[in-house]
């Protein structure tokens, strides 16, 4: 997966960049079909505010959290990306497993 950091009036530290990979890596065992993400983190007054968007085949999984801590921001968006990933899987897995039923004509 390509993983993209931008960090807005912050500066990105490694510990950081080990803790989205980590969970980006546990995100893309549940999907194994996610190609990109792209990590944005935002510093204001008292505020932190991590952005994650992670694309995959059809869809886009977006999240974002606010904290007083970046660190605490990061954990946020990334646990609901994973949620968003596993609630994904089972719709998917659910569609596909039960297929529509295939209706035969009778020929009088």
């Amino acid at each position: 997966m390509i993983v993209e950091y931008t960090g807005r009036k912050t500066a990105i530290t490694p510990k950081l960049k080990q803790l989205a990979e980590e969970s980006l890596a546990r995100i893309e065992r549940v999907t194994n079909r996610c190609t990109s993400a792209h990590i944005v983190l935002k510093e204001d007054k008292y505020r932190q505010r991590a952005e994650i968007t992670v694309q995959c085949r059809n869809e886009s999984l977006v999240a974002s959290s606010e904290a007083t801590e970046m660190e605490q921001a990061l954990r946020e968006a990334l646990t609901t990306i994973e949620q968003q990933a596993i609630k994904s899987k089972e719709k998917f897995t659910t569609v596909r497993s039960h297929p529509k039923p295939v209706v035969q004509e009778l020929s009088a």
